[in-house]
């Protein structure tokens, strides 16, 4: 009984054991089971649905292959949300990476007058040396900051063309910004006038790389008008502006609405300026224009808050009473109205004094006519000297004691009228100034009738008819690239340039042929231009050559010493390639030693190359 009893405990025993150890072994199933579905639905759901997951035990097998090292780290992220992150197992690879795009290379460029500063981008290779001597060049002593990371990837084709441009606009431009990239360079700048702004406007478009785009903003301040002036006659010959001043594009509407009203056809001639002396000017020259367009005649000035009316001889007085009347009243408070309405003069048999002053086209001004005396007739050929140059003037005056009041101020100021033309004419009578030419200014007109009206008054009588020539316009008559080319031609056609025999040096007789050469250059800016270097075919070919190029860098130089801009040229020497004639005879071998000007042109691309091979190629019709 007793050894039943102990083989009964002893089976129960190992029975409670057995079942133990299936309860565990079934919890732990269910534990790997739920860890494994959860750790899977939480990576689904958060988009890692590349990783896989597999359970060993208690342990949770990440599996995979992640797109980046951070999407890996995330997901076991991810996992140990669900589980204990000592039960992870990461089995994970991560994918290689493709290659990396080169990035865009690019600079801002900001320059004022507190100095340069750089930042962005540059390729690896770049001359930093060379790059920083050129800024320092540029900034004149001003500080440089340098900013510029370098990357080593390969350079754009267009990137080396785009970096020259950029500093050949920050030389022009004291205060700008420049953003350069490989195909695009955009320039912000301010200019110091509308000339100046004109003048950088078509030195920075001449220059421009073909493979870079440009983008162009100048801005120029407005002048300063001092007096602030706008002069407006009606008469039988016609409706015109001697000069017109606005404020505002809004007071230059108003303006040139009330002068279309009168009669005015043209575009307008109005500036917008600063100096405006009350905000109801537009107003005030508005109503003084339609007093004009109501009287049918007369000549009206406003000169800051002074509005001067001067009616046609022959108006009607009851006319001429009630239109200044209501102007007058209904002129804005700060402004005062002189109105004038002039008598029929008598007959004068003998005719007025007068004083006339002329300049050709060649730049001879001759001085005739009557002045009261010895010192006003020197004064009158000194000022002239000074405006003209002392070999240009010649005096055809005469000593008349019975003239006018005011005669002297009134040849002094038809002096000074005469040269802002190019050529023309100025006629002083003893109640008027009749101004004729022809001139390079667009705002000659405007500014004779400033100058008129602050030497003889604003009531003067004056007539001004002055023609803008493009051609005298020394900005808008810049020759072309093409047309500068063929005047270097033309110069070099009968004089070459020449060289000491066997040597580099010019001709003491060839030097006025580079002055000529120089003052071309001088008006064509920024050209790229290439100076080829030729040889006959007497010697050897890589001494013809070192000899070609050696005397192509010397004119090269020569321009350089004479002030012209050479940045964008290049010296090349060709030796005895190219020849234009033969070299059997001594006339042929002298034709061949020669110096050649021509435009740099860039080689078309591949894709160019191809469309022209299938144009040539394609049956003519």
């Amino acid at each position: 009984m007793r050894l039943s009893a102990l083989f009964l405990r002893i089976g129960v025993f190992i029975f409670a054991a057995v079942f133990a150890a299936l309860g565990a072994r079934a919890t732990v199933s269910v534990v790997e089971d739920r860890s494994v579905v959860s750790v899977q639905e939480t990576l689904i759901d958060r988009g890692y649905d590349w990783a896989s997951v597999i359970g060993d035990g208690l342990q949770v097998i990440l599996e995979g292959e992640a797109p980046t090292e951070a999407t890996r780290f995330r997901a076991i992220s991810a996992a140990g949300s669900i589980v204990d992150a000592s039960r992870i197992i990461d089995n994970m690879g991560v994918a290689e990476s493709g290659n990396i795009a080169a990035p865009d290379f690019t600079i801002e460029i900001l320059r004022n007058d507190s100095g340069v500063s750089l930042i962005g981008l540059i390729p690896a290779d770049t001359d930093r040396e060379a790059l920083a001597d050129r800024i320092s060049n540029i900034a004149k002593g001003q500080r440089v900051t340098d900013l510029l990371e370098t990357a080593d990837y390969p350079v754009p084709d267009s990137w080396p063309d785009a970096l020259s441009y950029s500093l050949r606009a920050l030389e022009m431009l004291p205060r700008s910004k420049i953003s350069v990239a490989a195909d695009r360079v955009s320039v912000n700048a301010i200019s110091d006038s509308a000339a100046d702004k004109a003048r950088l406007e078509t030195a920075l478009a001449r220059s421009t790389p073909d493979d870079v785009r440009l983008a162009v903003s100048i801005t120029a301040p407005r002048p300063v008008i001092s007096p602030f002036t706008t002069r407006f006659t009606k008469s039988s010959d016609g409706v015109r502006f001697d000069a017109c001043a606005a404020d505002s594009p809004e007071a230059e509407r108003a303006i040139m609405a009330a002068a279309a009203t009168a009669g005015y056809e043209g575009k307008s001639p109005c500036v917008q300026a600063l100096g405006v002396p009350s905000r109801t000017w537009s107003d005030a020259v508005s109503l003084s224009i339609g007093a004009i367009n109501a009287l049918e005649g007369g000549t009206v000035t406003v000169s800051d808050t002074d509005v001067s009316l001067v009616a046609l001889e022959g108006t009607d007085q009851g006319s001429f009473d009630r239109v200044v009347g209501e102007l007058e009243n209904a002129l804005p408070d700060v402004f005062a109205l002189n109105a004038e309405l002039p008598a029929t003069p008598n007959a004068n048999a003998e005719g007025p004094p007068q004083f006339t002053a002329t300049r050709s086209p060649e730049g001879a001004v001759q001085l005739r006519g009557r002045v009261p005396d010895d010192l006003v007739n020197t004064t009158a050929e000194n000022y002239a000297m000074a405006k003209f140059g002392r070999a240009n003037v010649t005096m055809g005056t005469r000593i008349v004691s019975d003239l006018p009041a005011g005669w002297t101020v009134r040849v002094l100021a038809g002096i000074e009228a005469l040269s802002t033309l190019s050529n023309g004419a100025v006629l002083v009578e003893p109640d008027s100034v009749t101004v004729r030419g022809n001139t390079g200014s667009e705002s000659a007109q405007a500014d004779i009738t400033r100058l008129l009206i602050d030497k003889l008054g604003q009531t003067a009588k004056f007539d001004i008819d002055v023609t803008y020539v493009k051609q005298l316009d020394p900005i808008a008559s810049l020759p072309t690239a093409e047309e500068c080319v063929a005047q270097i031609h033309a110069v070099t056609e009968a004089r070459k340039i020449l060289f000491d025999p066997g040597s580099a040096s010019i001709t003491a007789d060839t030097q006025p042929v580079v002055d000529d050469i120089a003052d071309i250059l001088k008006k064509c800016p920024d050209l790229k231009m290439r100076i080829a270097g030729f040889t006959d075919s007497q010697g050897r070919e890589q001494m013809n050559q070192q000899l070609s190029q050696q005397r192509a860098s010397a004119v090269l130089d020569a321009l350089r010493l004479r002030r012209v801009l050479v940045s964008s040229f290049d010296a090349i020497g060709f030796g005895e390639a190219n020849p234009i004639a033969t070299n059997d005879t001594e006339a042929g071998r002298e034709a061949n030693r020669r110096i050649e000007f021509s435009l740099i042109v860039p080689e078309p691309t591949p894709e160019e190359t191809t469309t022209l091979e299938a144009v040539e190629a394609a049956p003519s019709e």
